[in-house]
């Protein structure tokens, strides 16, 4: 038999192929463009050749991108005519490159692995070219090229493309800039190298990266900062090179040297993600481990692949009801295959990442969701995973920054209240204390999180088994279940929630978890100032230990006064302010011990509580007028305590409200909190309300008024300050700012800004809505300033939102605003809110409510249907249409039927009917047939002046027939109007015309 021809072609010179491969479709069409370019230029000099290139552009779109492609192929193969090649290119394209853009992009994304070579390095040669021209879209191919750089490989093509783009990235480093986009994902990609090159061969390297980031990170950290908070994880994992461990120490101290402002495998993946079915993942595993993880510098690859598992892979419920492998499944094997120690940590603090600092408000269940299902489903095949991933729990509270270990303990505490909420586990006690868990872990755990460790119920037979919920059922009965020698995880049932899933049982929703720490009786110690006092020249140490040595408050404020003298001299060294700041700190850690307002508030009470030493400074700073040069000083002076003793911010406040020294220099807050490292007013004020909030919840509510009035433009569009507050007070301080409200004393609520943070407060808790919208309800506000939140607001997610809005609507004259948002609202039988208040309307305000409704029922029904239709789906709020309005309407019809309300005899209501029904579609007249029926007896009385339009249907008894039978009685209506039929059928279409020749009159 003879060879095929195709099996005597040589080898493509673009991509590597073997002899089974078929022919490429773009390997195809660029050797077709080079041939056109090459028939076009062969035996020509160089300047006829570009006139023949030009001439061939010149005739059509077509001849254009051929000879561009054409142009960019030779450019690939032939590195001898790369130049020349590149130079026709630039003269003849005529779209700025954008055909050549989009091939490079397709080549990379699609075929950078199979390049040849000499194509690859051309290619990056291109990329090169391009960026020193200046292209537009450079910046998005180089970002591309970065992407194809793996991390865990050290293979020479891998590390010869990692130093080819930085060496681009360094040497068009003002290019580089330009890009916000650009700089953080260089600083991600070579942040994460820097961990593989760590070997001695690649120390240069490595070095090149680590001052290229420090560069990046140093000139431009806020662009770095989008890159959230895996920079921080990153960051970690290099802390101990040299450079960056002084980035963390600015990092942590001095964060204004870096901002003023500042306080391949994915898709290999996703294929296991999506296809692979549960049961059946092990050779597929196999696979992955040894085309990925099987080096040693693969270990490093593991904490990025829990990572994007965590934060990108978020399954669809379709997903997470099907039977394929679940992601818990996918990052327990990955913690198994761990052989290092540091891989370990870092792979668990990867899974743990988003607990931290989480926030419901703000943060998806999908990022915490796959650490606690592989926690619990470890339990029984793999009990040392479980127990690992529960001790690392525990111990990252206190060890990952110990400054804010509240924080952390507060985040992680959010996350079990969250997956209890969203019932990914029904209860944790299962979990945390179970047998298979060694004693001392299930005494820590029991002392870290005393709130989730006691069970609702006895324990029973099946008590480590997941709840279902009910809202995500999933058929576990198809899965092939593991044997435990060969499986990672065995398949237990378990219940994966979703970003839009909520509680269908609102009354989880209301209790509230709370950390119990144990109270430790407060020993008084002695002041140790020894590690600075020191470093203090004699005068001032000689101050600071008669501060140490005295035993009352007034020989503390005179020494205290000294002090500040000294501070305000001309020769006080500035460089001891820091070493003076740590010995006041320490001196006086007992003032800032304990309640600050007193009992008993009084002229004299409040003036006594200000008698502190550290009040002083205060004083001082009040007495000074603000262009004096000791005014900054001690501003410094107060800053610098501010860092070592952040109550500072709130004792200030205090005392420039109680104090009447301090009279009208609230203002003087600005000045400090300009002076802090935070630099910001807005974000000074927010931190020592905090503060204030966890010490001390009377000086909050004492401060409250003050802080709104000075503040306004901090405080009154903050929802974040506002939910401080309604998150700690009683019913007693909420009485007491509602009158301070009514006083004119508080201002709490702007036109502006109130809806918007009525909005937020849709995902508090029960009592801070209620008192929010209670604070709300106190202030002059009209209705119709908030009235478009009904378009949030869902009947089954937010109650006390819809309750408070009913009885404020109750009160209230309808206006057109107010009745089409009542009516914007999706129909549920559940639903009642707008039946009930329609009801209302109807029986207090029939005529304005029959005007308003008919004006809407005849605007919605000339608009097109079609546009009706786009209209409600291009947007996520309700919008009204004429289907909307006639439900409504019908079920207000259902509801009136057994009352003697005439609502639906007016005038206005049967000519709007009547004008639906003569423009509206068969199935309309037939689904709400009964509404229409009201209208079909009532005829337009011509004689009738405009005034009395509403009497009209009484007038006339067939209209009075045809009218108020149906309400009354719909059997009764349906005998008499049989006995009419006769009558009725012949003049319909003559009352048709009548009703609408009227209602045209009327809206014109």
């Amino acid at each position: 038999m003879e060879p095929s021809p195709a099996k005597g072609k040589p080898q493509g010179r673009l991509l590597v192929s073997t002899t089974l491969d078929a022919k490429d479709e773009l390997e195809e069409r660029l050797e077709r463009c080079v041939g056109i370019v090459t028939s076009l230029t062969n035996g020509l000099s160089e300047r006829e050749a570009n006139d023949a290139i030009t001439a061939n552009v010149c005739k059509g779109p077509q001849q254009h991108e051929e000879v561009c492609l054409g142009l960019f192929a030779l450019l690939l193969t032939e590195p001898p005519q790369a130049q020349r090649c590149y130079r026709d290119l630039t003269l003849v394209n005529r779209d700025g490159m954008n055909v050549i853009l989009i091939k490079i992009n397709q080549i990379l994304m699609e075929k950078f692995l199979k390049l040849q070579d000499v194509c690859r390095t051309q290619l990056v040669w291109l990329v090169r070219e391009l960026v020193k021209s200046g292209v537009i879209g450079a910046d998005g191919i180089l970002m591309t090229l970065m992407k194809q750089i793996a991390g865990g490989d050290i293979t020479n093509k891998n590390l010869w493309l990692a130093e080819n783009v930085l060496d681009i990235l360094v040497e068009q480093r003002e290019w580089v800039l330009k890009s916000g986009m650009l700089i953080a994902m260089s600083v991600y990609t070579y942040l994460r190298l820097i961990v593989d090159h760590g070997t001695p061969a690649l120390l240069v390297l490595r070095q090149k990266e680590v001052d290229f980031c420090i560069g990046l990170l140093r000139e431009k950290f806020m662009e770095c900062f989008i890159i959230g908070r895996d920079l921080v994880r990153l960051l970690q994992i290099v802390a101990r090179i040299p450079e960056m461990e002084l980035l963390w120490k600015d990092l942590l101290h001095n964060p204004q040297a870096l901002s003023p402002q500042f306080t391949g495998k994915g898709k290999r993946v996703s294929l296991i993600q999506t296809h692979v079915r549960f049961g059946q993942q092990k050779r597929y595993q196999d696979w992955f481990q040894r085309q990925y993880l099987s080096t040693a510098e693969s270990q490093s690859l593991r904490c990025d692949l829990i990572r994007y598992i965590c934060g990108v892979v978020h399954p669809s419920n379709e997903v997470l009801s099907s039977d394929i492998l679940p992601r818990w499944a996918i990052i327990g094997w990955l913690l198994t295959t761990c052989t290092s120690n540091v891989a370990a940590s870092n792979a668990k603090l990867a899974l743990f990442y988003d607990w931290l600092f989480f926030s419901p408000e703000k943060d998806s269940i999908m990022n915490i969701e796959p650490a606690i299902l592989v926690m619990h489903h470890s339990m029984k095949p793999h009990p040392a995973i479980t127990a690992t991933l529960l001790d690392f729990m525990c111990r990252i509270i206190p060890h990952f920054f110990p400054p804010l270990e509240g924080q952390v303990r507060q985040g992680v505490f959010n996350s079990l209240t969250f997956i209890m909420e969203k019932r990914v586990l029904a209860h944790l006690a299962p979990l945390f204390d179970n047998p298979k868990l060694d004693r001392e872990l299930r005494s820590m755990l029991r002392e870290r999180f005393p709130e989730f460790c006691s069970s609702p119920s006895p324990p029973t037979e099946g008590r480590d088994e997941v709840k279902m919920e009910e809202s995500v059922s999933l058929e576990m009965d198809n899965h092939v279940l593991l044997d435990k020698e060969d499986g990672c995880y065995d398949n237990t049932e378990a219940a994966f929630s979703d970003d839009e899933e909520e509680i269908n049982n609102k009354g989880n929703k209301k209790r509230e978890f709370r950390f119990h720490p144990i109270k430790e009786a407060i020993i008084e110690e002695p002041a140790d100032i020894t590690p600075y006092v020191d470093q203090l020249d004699d005068t001032m140490k000689e101050k600071v230990l008669q501060l140490q040595k005295g035993s009352d408050t007034e020989t503390h404020c005179e020494v205290m006064q000294e002090i500040v003298d000294l501070i305000l001299e001309e020769d006080f060294d500035s460089e001891q302010m820091s070493t003076l700041a740590s010995c006041l700190a320490e001196l006086f850690k007992g003032h800032f011990r304990g309640d600050v307002l007193p009992d008993e508030i009084t002229e004299e009470s409040l003036e006594e509580s200000v008698c502190k030493p550290v009040c002083l400074v205060f004083r001082n700073l009040c007495q000074m007028q603000e262009d004096n040069s000791g005014f900054s000083v001690l501003l410094e002076m107060l800053a610098e305590l501010y860092q070592k003793q952040p109550k500072i911010g709130y004792h200030l406040l205090y005392y420039l409200k109680a104090s009447k020294a301090a009279m009208g220099k609230m203002s003087l807050y600005e000045s400090f909190a300009q002076a802090t490292a935070l630099g910001d007013l807005h974000t000074c004020l927010m931190m020592d309300m905090k503060a204030c909030q966890e010490d001390d919840i009377r000086l909050l509510c004492y401060l409250t008024p003050s802080i709104y009035t000075e503040f306004p433009d901090e405080t009154l569009r903050s929802a974040e300050l506002l939910n401080m507050i309604v998150a700690v007070i009683d019913s007693t301080q909420l009485q007491e700012l509602m009158c301070h409200v009514m006083i004119g004393n508080l201002v709490m609520f702007r036109k502006d800004s109130v809806l918007n943070i009525l909005i937020q407060s849709l995902d508090w808790e029960t009592f801070e809505q209620y008192s929010t919208w209670q604070l709300f309800l106190a202030h002059s506000i009209p209705l119709e300033t908030i009235i478009p939140i009904l378009q949030h607001l869902k009947y089954k997610e937010h109650p006390e939102a819809l309750s408070c809005l009913l009885l404020q609507l109750r009160r209230e004259k309808p206006s057109g605003e107010m009745v089409k948002m009542v009516l914007s609202r999706p129909c549920h039988p559940e639903d009642q809110f707008t039946t009930s208040i329609l009801r209302h309307w109807a029986a207090k305000h029939d005529d304005v409510l029959g005007e308003h409704i008919k004006a809407l029922l005849i605007k919605n029904n000339n608009l097109p249907r079609k546009r009706q239709s786009l209209r409600s789906s291009s947007s996520k709020l309700a919008q009204l249409t004429l289907e909307q309005i006639l439900e409504h309407m019908d079920n207000l019809r259902l509801n009136l039927s057994n009352t003697k309300n005439s609502f639906f005899t007016q005038t206005p209501i049967l000519q709007a009917l009547q004008h639906v029904q003569a423009s509206c579609d068969e199935a309309h007249k037939m689904r709400f047939s009964d509404l229409f029926s009201l209208a079909e007896e009532y005829e337009e009385p011509s004689s009738k002046p405009p005034k009395s339009r509403r009497k009209a249907p009484a007038s006339s008894p067939r209209s009075r027939k045809g009218a108020a039978t149906p309400v009354s009685n719909e059997e009764e209506s349906a005998s008499s109007s049989a006995s009419e039929e006769e009558d009725s059928k012949p003049k319909a279409p003559k009352r048709k015309r009548k009703g609408s020749s009227a209602v045209a009159s009327d809206s014109d």
